[in-house]
């Protein structure tokens, strides 16, 4: 937690001494700080401004989130005013927007913190051995903890999140948990089975995940206020499908602004001293328009530029295994900017590969096609938690169908084959009555799969290590 401490304030002070140099250079001469552009090209602002974009694309992806899912006055539905829990208490419909690649595995539990007034103190309760997971991503999708059942047992704990400039003493048995960012997003995540019992069972955890300010620790609880809810922020269109519609000029605008109260990391320093010659400073206002007319219509096309180069990094990011993608790198992105950008694209709230990997098909499908995948005798997921098999339509949500299905894993009744191999039928049809429980409905159209393996093993066989790969998805015969 110290380490995170120095680093947290060695950021804020990287975005300033990036430019110190260039700076303190015009000050010994008198001179005015370079004007934004100056001695660059069209090629060269161009190729700054697809790179500031990439670098910036998950801070304004979790700015845009963040307006979404607090814009209401009381817990709803997923949503929840800042500082505040709020707890899905089914799993997300088909119409479900809010986040890429949404799991039907478990509830979640999510809430936006603004730690610049101060720390706020989070409670967990004893889960009696029940899974959960509780990762705390920074502004910039970087899991700085994951308190759960792999990390930390399922007995009652409490933490004080702080953010980047906060220093003082916690009350005795309360940990730290230093966040680089004052924007924090909690996403946890409660094993439930999905039937009734199991439900309450789950509902009554959640109600005991709890956040106080820091200053109201100890003390009688007030009365929550209502959350302040903006007409003007739009509560239909997808976050991600909002963030790629941004214009150069607004989105580099916005990026400014967040720099500010979310500082960079130190080794961001080279980066942003190239952006402060396109005129992206932390803090500073940016106006497209003061750029010479050919430098700015280069930095125009950063955000086509950056989405293609999203594009062609999804095919390289991360290992293929037998027709699956696996990124055993999510949670951690160091300056890998654009991966970092990729995965805030594709899957905002991605958890460490040590509580949760994913596999993502490489291919894409299409509902007239049959397809099965099949795990041999003894060969299912190796896992000490639990995984299921996903399917998303072209656009990474889910699809309808006529069973309501959207997955399939351990948690479910799945039949073995005869030599106690197991089928899963892929398709648009029914397979028959009798494959019916092995069936994941697939739409007419394009569609991908996504296999999760919650707390993986770390023994062979495992994924972690290589030696345990997800089977190839084929055509039925």
């Amino acid at each position: 937690m110290r380490r995170r401490n120095r680093l947290g304030f060695a950021g804020r002070l990287a975005a300033i001494l990036a430019l110190a140099v260039l700076l303190a250079a015009c000050a010994e001469k008198k001179a005015p700080a370079p004007k934004a552009g100056a001695g660059l090209d069209p090629a060269e602002a161009r190729a700054i401004a697809t790179e500031a974009y990439l670098y910036g694309y998950p801070l304004v992806t979790m700015e845009m989130t963040r307006r979404v899912m607090s814009n209401v006055a009381a817990p709803e539905n997923g949503h929840a005013p800042m500082n505040e829990f709020a707890h899905v208490r089914r799993y997300p419909p088909a119409g479900f927007r809010d986040v890429t690649m949404p799991n039907a595995d478990t509830l979640y539990s999510t809430a936006w913190l603004d730690l610049s007034a101060g720390p706020m103190v989070l409670s967990l309760p004893d889960t009696h051995g029940r899974y959960y997971v509780m990762p705390i991503l920074s502004a910039w999708i970087g899991v700085i903890a994951s308190p759960g059942a792999r990390t930390t047992g399922t007995g009652p704990q409490t933490y004080a999140i702080t953010g980047p400039d906060w220093r003082g003493s916690l009350p005795s048995g309360m940990s730290e948990i230093k966040s680089p960012t004052n924007l924090v997003w909690i996403l946890g995540r409660t094993s439930c089975t999905g039937s009734p019992s199991d439900y309450e069972a789950a509902h009554a955890v959640q109600n005991k995940y709890l956040l106080v300010p820091l200053s109201a620790w100890g003390k009688p609880a007030p009365p929550a206020a209502p959350g302040r809810v903006d007409p003007a922020v739009d509560m239909k269109t997808p976050v991600r499908d909002q963030v790629d519609a941004l214009p150069a000029g607004p989105y580099f605008r916005l990026l400014a602004k967040l720099l500010r109260d979310n500082p960079p990391a130190p080794e961001d320093a080279p980066l942003l001293a190239r952006m402060a010659r396109m005129g992206i400073v932390p803090g500073q206002d940016f106006d497209l328009g003061a750029l010479p007319p050919e430098l700015a219509l280069a930095a125009a096309g950063a955000p086509r530029a950056g989405q293609a180069r999203m594009a062609s990094a999804a095919k390289s990011t991360a290992e293929t295994i037998n027709g699956w993608s696996v990124d055993l790198k999510m949670g951690v992105y160091d300056s890998d900017y654009g991966r970092r950008a990729l995965t805030a694209h594709r899957a905002l709230a991605a958890n460490l590969p040590q509580d949760a990997v994913y596999a993502v098909s490489t291919g894409w499908y299409r509902g007239e096609g049959k397809y099965v995948l099949r795990f041999p005798s003894g060969q299912l997921p190796p896992v000490n938690a639990f995984w299921s098999l996903t399917l998303y339509d072209g656009e990474f949500f889910f699809t309808p169908n006529p069973l309501n299905r959207f997955s399939l894993g351990s948690r479910d009744a799945l039949k073995h084959d005869e030599d106690g191999s197991v089928t899963i039928f892929i398709q648009h049809e029914s397979p028959g009555p009798d494959r019916e429980a092995n069936w994941l409905p697939a739409p007419e159209k394009e569609f991908n799969l996504v296999m999760r393996l919650y707390w993986p093993k770390t023994t062979p066989p495992s994924i972690l290590d290589g030696s345990w790969a997800p089977p190839e998805i084929e055509l039925a015969q």
